[in-house]
């Protein structure tokens, strides 16, 4: 049995898990400056975990190829 996975997606998609990461992350920052410089509570920014789970979960897919 060798330590290495097989990869259950190509290239392709890959990419565009990636991609889709990225974006979420791009979006995730600048909706938090945005907010941020208007001021605004904690609380107002607390939605942007999800933003930023998103771009996470993009980026992890694509690295692990899954």
């Amino acid at each position: 049995m060798t330590a290495e996975r097989d990869a259950n997606i190509g290239p392709q998609e890959r990419r565009k898990r990636l991609l889709f990461g990225l974006v979420w992350w791009a979006i995730g920052l600048g909706t938090a400056l945005a907010l941020s410089a208007q001021g605004l509570s904690r609380w107002w920014r607390s939605p942007l975990f999800l933003f930023f789970w998103l771009g996470a979960l993009g980026v992890f897919q694509a690295r692990e190829k899954t």
